[in-house]
């Protein structure tokens, strides 16, 4: 009896070993397929209701356009290979029984709160990604916030675990308060860029001007890299103003406001990358005060394909990434697995 029992014993054992050992192949093969996990938070003092486009290459996530009020937040998955960009509207107002309305800054133009597939109608602040973009930028993260389409609030993105730089970045100074009147919305609300406000080429990086060697910083864009060296400028700022991290979640915040704990062990500039210079101040990210302007600088080799309105993300070619496995090749190692798994737990 006391032999059964014992063999009893061994065949749970060997049978539990293994669903443990096959448990763990399966989170390992499914961790390459979950691409990131989007963190808002909104430390504003008002209501923002950001908004989020994904690109034409990339599914959209669960929600394009939402209420988020002070003091809140709430979280996103996105695949491997996303890419896409969000943003904060202000002012927004939306009919309770309707749910059309529309937002002071930042709309985009849906007469809803889902944004369903528009961008933010500038000026607005804009945080982009491409999330694992392929073997040749070594399955990487690209993250960046722009300014190029213009300022409506202060933003900031930082990543969350992963490996390689990593470093946060964005735009804690209110431009609103320093916003030259030619480049003002209405009493404050927003900045336009010089592009939004002026329409010629120079400012553009357009026709003529549409390359980095003819496309050069204006006063106005060098105003807002001195305020925020950390986010775009201009079209072809890139040396200074995207960031990359490999296997990250990332947290977004409207209205950043307090250091912490991460932040402030992010407590020195990056080294620079051989032969780029750094146009704005270099000053490490410590967190803020309420009128900003403690944002350091990173320096980013340029070689990230660019459009001539100032985003990489949008034209950004993703190869094949390690973290994403076609459901072709899953379905073949998951059988194999439990193929091997069946023959090694019920031979007895």
């Amino acid at each position: 009896m006391s032999l059964l029992r014992f063999c009893s014993c061994l065949i749970n054992f060997r049978f539990c070993s293994c669903l443990i050992n096959f448990t763990c192949i399966i989170l390992l093969i499914t961790q390459g397929i979950i691409g990131a996990t989007f963190t808002l938070v909104n430390r504003c003092s008002y209501t923002v209701w950001p908004g989020i486009l994904a690109n034409a290459d990339s599914s959209k996530l669960d929600s394009t356009g939402f209420e988020l009020a002070p003091g809140s937040t709430r979280s996103f998955q996105a695949p491997s290979r996303w890419s896409g960009r969000f943003w904060g509207r202000r002012g927004c107002t939306f009919d309770p029984n309707t749910g059309q309305g529309s937002c002071d800054t930042g709309d985009c133009g849906s007469n809803q709160i889902e944004c369903n597939g528009a961008g933010a109608k500038p000026p607005a602040t804009l945080a982009e990604f491409t999330i694992g973009s392929g073997p040749d930028s070594g399955n990487q993260d690209f993250y960046d916030v722009s300014l190029v389409d213009g300022y409506n609030l202060p933003m900031i993105i930082e990543a969350d675990g992963g490996s390689g730089l990593c470093a946060p970045t964005g735009c804690l100074t209110d431009l609103n308060r320093f916003c030259p009147n030619e480049l003002r919305v209405g009493a404050g609300q927003a900045c336009k860029s010089a592009c939004e406000a002026f329409g010629s080429p120079e400012y553009c990086c357009s026709g003529a001007y549409g390359s980095p060697s003819t496309c050069k910083p204006s006063v106005y864009s060098q105003m807002f890299k001195s305020a925020c060296p950390k986010s775009y400028s201009y079209a072809y700022d890139d040396a200074t103003s995207t960031f990359t991290c490999t296997g990250a979640d990332y947290t977004i915040t409207f209205c950043p406001r307090v250091s912490s704990q991460k932040s402030s062990r992010d407590n020195s500039s990056p080294p620079a990358t051989t032969g780029i210079t750094n146009s704005g101040p270099q000053m490490g990210y410590t967190g803020s005060t309420d009128d900003g302007s403690v944002f350091g600088s990173s320096q980013q080799p340029n070689n990230y394909p660019k459009t001539g309105d100032g985003s990489w993300l949008s034209s950004f070619l993703v190869g094949e990434s390690s973290r994403t496995i076609s459901s072709f090749s899953l379905y073949n190692i998951l059988a194999l697995i439990l193929l091997s798994f069946l023959t090694t737990c019920f031979q007895l």
